[in-house]
């Protein structure tokens, strides 16, 4: 499924609305690297916060998912809007004739459904919209996810760390959007698999009641380790919760025999580095340093 210099790539919004101008950086770094940008109807459309209303960016999905010149579908940003159209969505194409598709926040949607489901990997990854503030580590991430070369992330330690080491495929993304997902039919299986959730924006209480849901739902029994990344803006209400997000989250996984790691580069950050998810990885985590490896399959 990596692409290659000369390969077309699809550039949409499943949520927000975005206009092309908001693009110009992403599209000169994908010409650098040798790519054929196509911009769905998605980009420039606008209804309210959305990128046009629900068909259209139903429409626009399908369309990039159907065409066999399309190599890899990239969401231009995230916000809200992906969970809507999900449902409408028709895979049979997709299943055929399988393609990269990158994104991170609301793109959970995707990864969640698409890792579980259809077992074929997926990006999580930077967009064009934060492509100004990326680091260059980020961006570089990203196209070597593309064109398939190996993720293998060394990072730094965390006094709320778990040290050991665990092999599992890995799946995950936006906390908010799993737990949005917990009992419907695009939900995601944990079993011998390395979880990565990363947030922001959200009230401590709502990560406590998150974590708690995804406890309470099993999802946390079987899973082989788990990997924190960015818990970005958090908020606190006047009457304080009293401990930050990752102490929550540690607080939930301290029965669990498994390796945590926290501090992940990835998430709502600028260091917002790229993993192949629904590919099987090593997570190795110690008093020095915590490290993840892509095994290849």
């Amino acid at each position: 499924m990596a692409i290659k210099p000369g390969d077309k790539i699809g550039i949409l919004s499943t949520a927000r609305s975005i206009g092309k101008k908001e693009l110009e950086l992403a599209d000169k770094l994908f010409r650098d690297w040798g790519l054929i940008p196509v911009y769905g109807n998605t980009i420039n459309a606008q209804l309210n916060q959305f990128a046009g209303d629900d068909s259209l960016r139903t429409a626009d999905l399908q369309n990039f998912l159907n065409d066999t010149e399309i190599k890899a579908i990239i969401c231009a940003r995230g916000g809200y809007g992906t969970i809507r159209i999900i449902d409408g969505i028709d895979f049979t194409g997709f299943m055929q004739h399988p393609k990269l598709i990158c994104g991170y926040s609301d793109v959970t949607v995707l990864h969640a459904h698409i890792n579980d489901k259809l077992g074929i990997p997926t990006i999580h990854s930077t967009m064009p919209f934060s492509f100004e503030r990326n680091t260059n580590e980020a961006i570089k991430s990203l196209k070597d996810a593309l064109f398939g070369n190996p993720q293998n992330i060394d990072f730094e330690t965390h006094a709320l760390n778990k040290t050991g080491t665990a092999e599992g495929i890995l799946i995950g993304g936006n906390l908010s959007i799993l737990y949005s997902l917990l009992g419907t039919k695009f939900g995601f299986s944990t079993g011998n698999k390395i979880l990565f959730i990363e947030d922001i924006d959200e009230y401590l209480y709502h990560i406590d009641r998150m974590m708690m849901s995804l406890k309470l739902a099993g999802k946390l029994d079987y899973v082989s380790g788990i990997i924190i990344g960015g818990m970005t803006d958090m908020k606190d209400n006047k009457v304080k919760f009293g401990i930050t997000a990752e102490a929550i989250i540690a607080s939930h996984l301290q029965l669990y025999n498994i390796p945590v790691a926290y501090n992940f580069p990835a998430g709502h950050i600028d260091d917002n580095r790229a993993l192949v998810f629904g590919r099987k990885v090593k997570l190795d985590v110690t008093d020095i340093a915590s490290s993840l490896t892509q095994i290849n399959q």
